[in-house]
This record gives C-alpha cells, structure tokens and sequence, in this order.
C-alpha cells in the first residue's frame, strides 16, 4: 500500500508550540482548582469555529471534549455519523483513533515497568530477550537483535517506518505472528539501534506483542482493564476492518480519494487500532497527565521519563510528542479518520476526532489549532 494509506504523525508544528514554561513532572495541582463550563454564548463560538473546518475540509461528523481538573467541562458533536442514513453525530458515538491509541500502549507498558516485569533497557528479539524466538529463528540480519524497548517506544529501532514499505500495511492476510516473522526475515535494518527517529508503527505492533508476552493476556484485554478501566473508560475497543464491521454506536468513515475500508486495522491494534469517544481519550489523558487531580494511575517519576524525548529526536518522546511548552500529544491519520489528542502545559486535556481526512492538507494542524481556539473563546479559562 502507498503512502497515503499510511499513519503519520506530524512534531514540529503539533499542539501550538507556544512560549516556555517549566517542565511539569512532578504532581500538579490545578491552577485555577476547578473552571465553568462555557455560556451558551461561548458554545455557540466554539461551535461556529468547527463548522468552518468542517465546511473547509468537507467533515461529515466533528466531535470534541476539554477536560479539566478531572471533570469534561464541555463536549459537543456536530453534523452526521452516517450520511447515507442521516444519522446526527453524539458525543456518544466511537471513532477510530488511529495513532493516537499509540499514547495507550505506552501508557500500558509504563505500568509493566512500574511492576518491574520489564525494563526500557531490555532487549525484544533473540535468545535471552523479552520476545526470545517466538518469532522467526536467528541469525537476524545486522541489528535487530540489539533493539530494545526503549528504541521502539522512540521510534529509533532502526527501520521499519511508515514510507511506501510500512510493513502495518502490507501482506493483509497475515495474523500478528506471521508479519512480524516475516519481516525480521525479509526487512533490514536502514541503520543501527538508537541513531536516528524513524516513525514506525511495526515497533508499536512490536510492544503490543511484548504486552501479551509478559502479560499472558490478549493486548486489548489487558489494556482495558489494567489501564482503560482505571481510567472509568469502559467502552473502548479494537476496530473491525469494514464497514459492516463497525460496533454499535460506531460512525462510517468516509473517503476523499482513498477506501477506509480497505485495510486491516484490526491488525493495527497496539498502533492505531483502538475506537474511543472523545470523551474517553479526555479521561484516559486526565489519568496520565501529571496533575493531582484525578490520581494517576502512573507514578510522578514514570510519567517524567514517558514524556521526556531523546536527544536524537526531542519533538517525541514515548508514546507522545512532546515541545517545550510542556505540551503532550498525538495525532492520528488513516483513511476516513483524523485525530487528535492534547494534554497541555495550562492544565486542560482535549480530544477531537473526525470520520474523513484530506491527503496531501493542512487537515491535521488545523484540527489540532482548532481545538486551541475554541478553548480560547472562554477567556476565563486562560489558555495560552
């Protein structure tokens, strides 16, 4: 599959980088304690500013939470989860997340580590790691048997990026076992371990496999109820790959010149695979964020080494971009589907999903800018 069907994630221009402030890795606590909801007044700002990037970019369905303190402070969705049977979007209905669900499995591994059942140091493939030979039998080509959990958490394992050779979108009929063999057998490294950041969404297949190694569990099994659950998201699942396939409350992504339902996402599971509400991304990012309120299901110093990038590649750290601001994000991009979810510097945590993209546009920075601006048309809130 060609480039565009691929998942990317944009770093230099993600979640408004704005002016410095201090890193916070130590619990916060909310500054103001607790904010209002917007007045109608405000609402029907924000809702103004999503209609024009609905309208610019042709969205079917745009829906959107903030949180704050641990409370949704305010969620809204606007046009039609499904054209064909003018089915109005709810702030209830489930998207794909896309890469965004990368933010979920680092998070889920962070808690393995915190249970000293595994370490970033440790190495995945060969005789002695933590994944041994449970696929294909070395020797493995020049460096893969030095990746370790650190390298595909930051994307710097070496090879397997999302170009036009993503592995995630090749050979559709393999199950997870038989991909990741047959690309130990049949893909190079490009280089070694630890030089260089190549965004790949195999390495997070990777630590989904690592998940299950470790856990004895199915990955979206353990995930919801180790992580999700603790979170108060119940609701969340694997995506299925075509339309009939879509669970219960589940929009209909739609095509600007590509299929959305040409793809194996359920495959894609531990990468981009997961569907959430808005709502459940904004719970889930308020559990992880660094703030006192509500507890987080990590400790201080986990959630500081998670969100703090390598030299060799400062805009992402691990499972999450990262700028100076102190901003955390990521975005998600497949066909039929863009996304975004922000934990900022100011306290706020949004998310904002979308059942189209628009392939070579400005369509994934002006969703992220989007959600800045209608936060900004509550002036109490003070959002830099």
């Amino acid at each position: 599959m060609g480039l565009a069907r691929r998942d990317f994630v944009k770093l230099a221009a993600g979640a408004c980088a704005l002016p410095l402030v201090g890193p916070a890795f130590a619990q916060l606590a909310p500054n103001p304690p607790n904010i209002r909801p917007p007045s109608p007044a405000e609402r029907g700002a924000m809702a103004r500013l999503a209609r024009a990037f609905m309208d610019k970019y042709d969205v079917p369905a745009l829906s959107f939470a903030i949180g704050y303190a641990g409370a949704i402070v305010h969620q809204d969705a606007l046009g039609l989860a499904d054209r064909e049977r003018n089915e109005a979007v709810t702030p209830r209905h489930l998207f794909r997340i896309a890469s965004v669900s990368k933010m979920i499995t680092s998070v889920t591994i962070f808690r393995l580590i915190e249970e000293n059942r595994v370490k970033l140091s440790d190495r995945v493939f060969g005789p002695g790691a933590i994944l041994g030979t449970d696929y294909g039998q070395p020797p493995y080509s020049a460096g893969i048997d030095q990746i370790t959990l650190e390298h595909l958490l930051t994307h710097t394992a070496g090879g397997w990026s999302n170009d036009n050779r993503d592995p995630m979108f090749t050979h559709p009929r393999m199950d997870h076992a038989q991909l990741i063999a047959w690309t130990l057998a049949n893909r190079p490294l490009d280089r070694p371990p630890g030089q260089r950041y190549a965004y790949s969404n195999f390495g997070y297949c990777v630590v989904g496999r690592i998940i299950e190694k470790l856990t004895g569990q199915p990955y979206a099994d353990y995930v919801r109820t180790e992580v999700l659950g603790r979170c108060g998201v119940s609701d969340m699942s694997i995506a299925g790959n075509t339309r009939d396939q879509r669970q219960a409350g589940e929009v209909a992504y739609y095509s600007q010149g590509e299929n959305p339902y040409d793809m194996n996402v359920r495959r894609m599971d531990s990468h981009g695979g997961w569907i959430a509400t808005p709502a459940d991304l904004v719970q889930f990012l308020m559990h992880v964020d660094g703030y006192a309120r509500p507890a987080n299901i990590l400790r201080p110093r986990t959630i500081q080494t998670m969100t703090t990038a390598p030299t060799v590649s400062p805009d992402y750290a691990k499972g999450f971009c990262v700028n100076k601001s102190d901003n955390w994000w990521h975005n998600g991009s497949l066909p039929g589907t863009s996304t975004i979810a922000v934990r900022t510097h100011g306290g706020f945590c949004w998310a904002a999903f979308t059942n189209t993209r628009r392939g070579n546009s400005n369509m994934d920075g002006d969703l992220d800018e989007l959600n800045w601006n209608m936060a900004r048309q509550v002036g109490e809130w003070r959002v830099a």
